[in-house]
């Protein structure tokens, strides 16, 4: 598949298809695009952290998770950027593919409660459905943020969407993170709802989530 350059200030990303080798650097990243809802769902304390089973799962390729549905961006033979984009058709072969995954990697005695926090947060930042398309996992190095490359990845992503013409563009993102917020309206993103969140335990608060929806230009 080829690969795709995006001019962000004077340096050039590239685009392209992620593979299972980039695990060690584009987790790190994802799991920096919604820290409290990943440590909710899937750090165990005294067993795993959420950055463990993310790795297994992307190194595995199937679902939500898997390198199969990311794209990365690479500057300098470096992954600076990560995200994904999926459609709601995905919803059943994503579900099965985390409960596979989630059982595989705590085992019995704790995936039941990582699928029921799961559940839980699909209340806060719920998965696309019907004709939607959904960018999720959206992140930047902290070392390159604000030099275009977040603008870059959308861009990317919305350029190489699968979507029909009509069909709408979704995001979600949290309250907490006014920044993402603001680029994400720079680039043609509005606000259409605000789910609040009560979710919360001994490793934190999942916060409110605003939906977002792209709007074509006329």
């Amino acid at each position: 598949m080829r690969s795709l350059m995006h001019q962000a200030g004077h340096k050039a990303v590239q685009f392209r298809p992620a593979a299972p080798e980039d695990a060690l650097q584009a987790v790190p990243l994802m799991h920096s695009s919604g820290p409290a809802a990943f440590d909710y769902v899937f750090a165990v304390p005294g067993y795993s952290d959420a950055q463990a089973f993310l790795r297994q799962a992307f190194t595995d390729g199937a679902g939500e998770f898997g390198w199969r549905n990311h794209v990365v961006g690479e500057l300098d033979g470096a992954v600076v950027a990560v995200g994904a984009g999926y459609g709601g058709a995905t919803k059943w072969p994503f579900t099965l593919a985390a409960a596979r995954q989630i059982l595989g990697h705590y085992g019995w005695r704790h995936a039941t409660g990582v699928i029921a926090r799961g559940l839980r947060v699909e209340s806060v930042i719920p998965p696309p459905t019907g004709a939607m398309h959904y960018l999720a996992h959206l992140a930047v190095s902290p070392s390159w943020r604000g030099h275009g490359f977040g603008s870059a990845l959308v861009g990317h992503l919305l350029d190489t969407t699968r979507a029909a013409p009509r069909d709408p563009v979704i995001l979600d993102v949290a309250t907490t993170n006014p920044d993402a917020q603001r680029l994400y309206q720079r680039l043609g993103f509005e606000v259409t709802g605000e789910r609040r969140s009560t979710l919360a335990n001994r490793q934190g608060r999942v916060p409110d989530h605003r939906r977002m929806q792209w709007r074509a230009p006329a």
